[in-house]
């Protein structure tokens, strides 16, 4: 029961003398206690029935329900699916029973080794050499663990499959170890735990560094991330041409996706939020003139029913039936003629569902195809991926309803069903159109083949500007400024213009009745059987309101002592360096890449970005004494290293163990060649790198930067927790924890939608804090008195960390880090 002001509240009623009437409230506090403790005992009911609910959910506890993933109570039939699948023939003659054995199989786990290159080369061969001998011989549940394959069909063995089940790896004592390194490289980036299937679309793309890439369908970011990777080919370009937008339609998802781009540490990467089949023409500025921004390569990898998924996603048995490829379809449709009209000509854009279904499939390339008059054609990737098993895309097929109606044309359907059944949803009957659309050239991967999900894969190739695009008026702009009376038109403006004009404002009214002319031609198209262009939607944002992107202006005074401490080379893009906050004092600084600068100085007002640029500095508290009251950030290290010339400390592999291993050690417990360098140095943030020795194949072979602080008689690293202890694993250092922490977070594949905070970007602000602390230290008492003579394992360190970890643990997640730094230090003062 609540008092407040002469008022109480209690189950709904209140009382105006309730201060007053103590017979009333004696008698409402009893029936408060009585619906507590009736609460109470029926959660205590609820805990003592959980166990046997966990043993009938698993089934019984047999050894072959951890294998099969812990769900053998969902019968995996569906009548309506198979009566379906054999009707469309996408599956050979004699291959049926094969085809449906397969789908009643748990999906295998499967990882992809990401990252640089060197860095990915040193954990593969950690992988080899180390955890897949383990398993060799190991039996777990009476069943022997087979040893991993590398994908026959993935470039360099930088992807592998295995046939233990998530299950197994979680409970499983023999595969602790494997397990701990899963999740720990998974959490800082070095390895995705990713479908096989959805590692097709990137690889088919043919990325280039200098490519613009729009991804319209990206959450939850593990193709995402195989963009960046492939923008990022040579490690010793700090900021490739190219760039990556990577767009969903769901707020909550694009932090997700945020999430998993992060770990990449990539200036080339922008998150938004926006429905894809309307998502917003971009301008970019080319010397002096705007332009239309087209992208080079675009993912559309649409919703889909993911009748693909049944391996892992069992409720897919019970679930299905055809109603939901009928109402995706329209869907996809818009989503891919927006694709191909953001399209560069000469672009390639790659369509993707996890369905086998025609209706989401070879329906919709066919409707893209036939609309576009010409200016679309199917790429022949029969040559690309060798080693992948396919099977070619079908040229007919049938529409069914889910009461098992079938149709196969579009006069057939009664117009009592043309609500739900489209004339985009049948193969077409002229027999020279559809041969010249060489549908054949689509992918679609069936399970039984190599132990897979299905997939479906189609590549387009853009030749000229979508029909329909062409009449509408082309607009040009000379100068980029705009007027009170003009306004830039470019999110209207023609798919195959090459520059963009002002238009008068009062030019909108013909404008309009030009739109309603194409509209109202689609609509007699519609009923003809034609899909013309999709109708223009109106932009809506969702979601949480996100902090500014401020750029630091040229002759900010905030820089100037940050490029004389570190010597910051002239070639240095000052310009690109933002912040989160238009207001008081700026906690952290940013980059991004010159395009991406570009972008977002252009678009303000039509995108709305979730995030955006990497950290590259972090302010101290009472830094300035130091000589510069920015420190460098782990996250940006290895963009800020080539311009840097000053304060670069040259590190052996013995020294790099010690930084990693112990909190604060002393100067004297490193090589004479480090304490000789450091000796001249003055205090503050300082760069530690490590060049592997080619004369010592047994070391360590790909290059280490670590951002680190010089004190009066220490050194030391700031790395978040997961990113030492992949180092030391590539140095051959045991980081194992023998016994779990009960409840650990456990790992997830890349295609679980689940938001939660990073690991890594929580260790970011513990190691902020830690920061100021030493510095503050430091400053105040003299360094002496603040060191300890500590040494501490790999492990005691993470045992620290996760306990500091504990401090930022309930952050909100669609909060900006700046946002959480700020709120951080306005406490503290």
């Amino acid at each position: 029961m609540r008092v407040d002001r002469g008022r109480a509240w209690c189950c709904g009623r209140t009382t105006d003398s309730a201060l007053t009437d103590t017979g009333a409230a004696a008698r409402t506090a009893g029936l408060c206690r009585r619906l507590i403790n009736m609460g109470r005992r029926a959660r205590d009911r609820r805990r003592q029935l959980q166990p046997q609910q966990r043993r009938e959910r698993n089934g019984g506890g047999g050894d072959q329900a951890g294998w099969a993933g812990g769900y053998p109570e969902i019968v995996k039939e569906n009548e309506l699916f198979e009566r379906y699948y054999r009707e469309q023939r996408i599956v050979p003659d004699g291959e049926w029973d094969d085809f449906m054995a397969a789908l009643r199989e748990p999906l295998p786990a499967t990882l992809r080794i990401t990252g640089y290159k060197s860095h990915a080369r040193e954990i593969l061969h950690c992988l080899k050499e180390k955890y897949f001998r383990e398993l060799q011989h190991l039996e777990v549940d009476g069943q022997k663990v087979e040893m991993p394959q590398a994908l026959s069909w993935y470039p360099e063995e930088l992807a592998w499959h295995t046939n233990l089940s998530r299950k197994i790896l979680r409970k499983s004592p023999q595969l602790e170890r494997f397990h701990q390194f899963l999740v720990s490289e998974t959490e800082c980036g070095n390895i995705s735990r990713q479908e096989a299937v959805s590692m097709i679309p990137p690889l088919l793309l043919n990325i280039n560094p200098d490519h613009k890439i729009l991804d319209m369908c990206a959450a939850p970011g593990s193709k995402t991330a195989q963009l960046i990777e492939m923008l990022h080919a040579d490690m010793n370009v700090p900021f490739p041409k190219g760039f990556v937008i990577a767009n969903d339609v769901d707020n909550k998802r694009c932090y997700l996706l945020v999430h998993q781009a992060k770990r990449l540490n990539s200036p080339c990467i922008m998150v938004v939020n926006h429905d894809a089949s309307s998502i917003p023409n971009l301008q970019i500025d080319v010397d002096g003139r705007k332009e239309i921004l087209f992208y080079d390569r675009i993912l559309c990898d649409v919703p889909c029913s993911g009748d693909g998924t049944m391996r892992k996603n069992i409720d897919v048995w019970k679930k299905w039936t055809t109603q939901n490829s009928l109402q995706l379809h329209g869907l996809q449709l818009r989503i891919a003629t927006r694709g191909v009209e953001q399209l560069a000509e000469g672009g390639r854009m790659v369509y993707s569902t996890c369905s086998l279904n025609p209706i989401e499939n070879e329906a919709v390339i066919a409707s893209l195809l036939e609309k576009s008059q010409g200016a679309l054609e199917l790429a022949d990737v029969s040559s690309e991926l060798p080693g992948l098993k396919r099977m070619p895309g079908i040229t007919k097929w049938k529409v069914m309803l889910k009461d098992g109606q079938w149709f196969e044309e579009w006069k057939d359907v009664p117009s009592s069903r043309q609500t739900q059944i489209r004339p985009t949803m049948f193969p077409i009957k002229e027999e020279e159109k559809l041969k010249a659309m060489n549908l054949e050239r689509c992918i679609r991967i069936l399970p039984h083949h190599q132990n897979t999900g299905g997939f479906f894969v189609a590549v387009l190739i853009k030749k000229s500007p979508m029909p329909w695009n062409k009449r509408q008026p082309k607009v040009h702009q000379k100068s980029p400024e705009k007027t009170g009376d003009t306004e830039v038109t470019a999110a209207n403006a023609d798919d195959g213009s090459e520059d963009t004009t002002e238009k008068p404002t009062h030019d909108g009214d013909e404008e309009s009745k030009k739109v309603q002319e194409l509209q109202n031609s689609d609509a007699e198209q519609s009923k003809k059987g034609v899909c013309g262009p999709p109708p223009s939607k109106k932009m809506k944002l969702f979601g949480f309101k996100e902090d500014p992107f401020v750029f630091l202006p040229e002759d900010d005074p905030l820089f100037l002592p940050i490029q004389k401490f570190y010597a910051l080379d002239p070639s240095f893009p000052k310009m690109n360096l933002l912040t989160r906050t238009q207001e008081g004092k700026k906690r952290q600084l940013y980059m991004v890449s010159k395009e991406l600068r570009n972008v977002l100085l252009n678009n303000s007002e039509k995108m709305k970005v979730i995030n955006t640029g990497i950290k590259v500095w972090s302010r101290n508290s009472d830094g300035e004494q130091f000589g510069c009251a920015f420190r460098l950030a782990q996250e940006g290290i290895y963009t800020l290293y080539p311009f840097i010339h000053a304060r670069i400390i040259n590190v052996c592999i013995e020294d790099v163990k010690i930084l990693l291993t112990q909190e604060n050690p002393f100067l004297s417990k490193f090589s004479s060649e480090t304490q000789r360098k450091v000796k001249d140095m003055a205090m503050g943030s300082i760069v530690l790198k490590y060049e592997p020795d080619p004369e010592k194949p047994d070391d360590l072979q790909c290059p280490i930067v670590l951002c680190g602080w010089q004190g009066k008689t220490s050194l030391r690293a700031f790395v978040p927790k997961n990113e030492r202890l992949h180092y030391l694993r590539m140095m051959g250092v045991e980081v194992f924890k023998a016994k779990r922490k009960e409840g650990e977070a456990e790992g997830k594949t890349e295609e679980e939608v689940q938001c939660r905070p990073t690991q890594t970007e929580q260790n970011m602000d513990v190691e902020d804090r830690e920061c100021d602390a030493v510095t503050k230290m430091e400053a105040e008492m003299g360094e002496e008195s603040s060191h300890s003579p500590l040494e501490s394992s790999g492990m005691e360190i993470e045992n620290k960390s996760e306990d500091s970890d504990q401090f930022s643990k309930n952050t909100n997640s669609h909060i900006s880090q700046e946002s959480k730094d700020i709120n951080t230090n306005n406490m503290k003062d």
